[in-house]
This record gives C-alpha cells, sequence and structure tokens, in this order.
C-alpha cells in the first residue's frame, strides 16, 4: 500500500486543527450516526478522520453510550493506529486526503470496515484555507466523480445529499464480500 499522508500535509493539518472552528463537522452527523447505531445495534466505532474526537461526545448526547471508541487521525498520531469495528464513520474527511493518497486511503479505510461505514463527503470549497494557501479541500468533485473509486472497495447501501455542510453527500457503506453474501440469498429470504 501507498503511503496516505506526506509529512508535510500532516503538519498542514496539524497547524489546521489549531484553528478551534476546523474538525466540527461530527458534530452535525451525530444524531444521524446514533440512529445507524441504535438500528443496528453497534456499541463500537472506529472514528476514521477523528480530529479533535467530538463524535463520541455527541453520540452520548444523542443517547448512545459506546462500549469501544477508536478515534484515528494522521494529524494525531497519538491517538493511535486505524482499527477495525462494526461501524466505521468518516466524516468529512475524504475531501481534505491528498489525492496522490486517496486510493491508498480509501483502501486502508474499506479494510477496517467489518459490518458498516459511515463516509460524508463534502463536494465544494472549504471554508478555510490550508497555511500554503491552498483551499482546505483539496478534492472539489461532485458524487459522480467519488463514486467509482468508492464502489471499487466498498458496496454502497444508501446515498443521501445533504446540507450540513452545504454542498456534500452522505453514503452508508458494507464490505464488498458482505454485500455479495447479501445478493446471493434468494429473494424469499431477503
Amino acid at each position: 500500500m501507498t503511503q496516505t499522508i506526506t509529512a508535510e500535509y500532516r503538519r498542514l493539518q496539524q497547524e489546521l486543527h489549531c484553528n478551534p472552528a476546523y474538525g466540527v463537522a461530527s458534530v452535525a452527523f451525530a444524531p444521524l450516526v446514533a440512529t445507524i447505531c441504535q438500528l443496528n445495534a453497534i456499541r463500537e466505532i472506529a472514528d476514521y478522520g477523528a480530529g479533535k474526537q467530538r463524535l463520541r461526545p455527541a453520540l452520548e448526547d444523542n443517547g448512545v453510550i459506546l462500549e469501544a471508541y477508536h478515534p484515528y487521525d494522521p494529524a494525531f498520531p497519538e491517538a493511535g493506529e486505524p482499527t477495525t469495528a462494526p461501524l466505521v464513520c468518516c466524516i468529512d474527511v475524504l475531501e481534505h486526503v491528498e489525492p496522490a493518497c486517496l486510493e491508498a486511503v480509501l483502501q486502508e479505510l474499506a479494510g477496517l470496515v467489518s459490518q458498516l461505514a459511515f463516509v460524508t463527503i463534502h463536494t465544494g470549497p472549504a471554508l478555510k484555507q490550508l497555511a500554503d494557501g491552498r483551499n482546505a479541500h483539496l478534492i472539489q468533485a461532485p458524487p459522480s466523480w467519488w463514486l467509482p473509486k468508492i464502489c471499487r472497495v466498498l458496496e454502497v447501501l444508501h446515498l443521501e445529499n445533504h446540507d450540513q455542510m452545504g454542498q456534500g453527500f452522505w453514503l452508508l457503506l458494507a464490505p464488498k464480500q458482505q454485500s455479495a453474501v447479501i445478493d446471493k440469498q434468494p429473494a424469499g429470504d431477503r
């Protein structure tokens, strides 16, 4: 696997995370993640690109007490390594990935999903800039650009446009092998 982040970009992300208004999207999506947890009896999640780790307290505010929360963010190495979980959340992360690293990130993300993944992608420019002058959203592309890349590694169960942050969409995803088993069940057994 190729690298998921360069050293220089890690430094730029660490700098940007000093802004208290950066990395707040997970709070807005917590009610939806809470519903997914409740409907699927999920008590353990991995937060891929966790930033300041605001998702766990936001889930608690929405009535979900997790047995295990596994944050991962390359800008915060002290959070630990990426971890497999029944639900992997990747909220407002993929549009920030360096384009040359996107395939490696998607492969890594897919390898962590044991049951479901909840992914949000903002498709337009961010309100924030990196210290080098670039827009914080390195990838600004419509769903039609993202879907083929995501579908190579995960199966789409649900896609919906969202207005939480302006332009964007969210996905509920499953591992490829899990969806293949579901598709092979006789119609009467579904």
